[in-house]
């Protein structure tokens, strides 16, 4: 039987409590890693886990790690379609309303390494509900991986890579084709670690929150504060 340790690296205090009702418990020795700091070789050479799963990690990953364990991400997008940066706002940016999980051995290039598996996901509803549906997906495939232990197999189609969305590109279009497309915007940036959508009016910055939309009107909370 394989090794039964596994960590699990994640900076977001939704896998934070997904770790703790649906890991910690299964079969094995679970450690949960939150900062790039405890990241090191020299953990992942005393545990020497089956895998080091990556379920929303924001930092690069050096290469000495990728060499010494088996290091697993999961990318919100049917890659290799999707590659890239900020999948859901991509694909909602886009008119996607469902997408793919994506499981997948990390390598140097960017979301280009071998698939174990992928699970379909709905992109309906507002951010934070969207990235908690993600850890629920993800916490199910860590579980299946951890039990299954599939061989990755190589990535087949032509990629499509996304490019990482920057704050500016928050700021509310100054036109919107319909007004699904503009609670699509606001609904896309109202999740936790990302800068929502705002409206600049003189010196005062709108950001608009928990949008909603109604019957030929959007409502949302707004936050109203002083650019510095």
């Amino acid at each position: 039987m394989s090794n039964q340790t596994y960590i699990v690296a994640t900076a977001h205090s939704w896998n934070h409590r997904v770790f703790e009702d649906r890991l910690a418990t299964l079969p094995g020795i679970w450690r949960l890693i939150t900062t790039r700091e405890e990241l090191t070789l020299e953990l992942i050479d005393s545990l020497r886990p089956r895998y080091v799963f990556f379920p929303h990690w924001s930092h690069r990953v050096p290469r000495e790690i990728l060499d010494a364990a088996e290091c697993v991400c999961f990318h919100a997008a049917d890659v290799p379609y999707g590659r890239g940066g900020s999948p859901i706002q991509n694909l909602i940016a886009r008119g996607h309303r469902d997408t793919v999980v994506t499981a997948l051995r990390m390598v140097e290039e960017l979301d280009a390494g071998p698939v174990y598996m992928k699970r379909p996901m709905s992109l309906e509803g507002l951010g934070e509900e969207i990235f908690l549906r993600l850890a629920g997906t993800v916490a199910d495939m860590i579980r299946d991986l951890a039990a299954e232990e599939p061989a990755p197999v190589p990535q087949d189609g032509e990629s499509v890579v996304f490019r990482r969305r920057t704050p500016e590109e928050s700021r509310l279009p100054a036109e919107a084709p319909t007004l699904a497309a503009l609670f699509d915007h606001l609904r896309m940036l109202d999740v936790e670690g990302y800068p929502r959508a705002f409206l600049d009016v003189g010196d005062l910055r709108l950001e608009f929150s928990r949008p909603a939309l109604r019957a030929g009107h959007i409502d949302a909370d707004v936050r109203i504060t002083r650019r510095r």
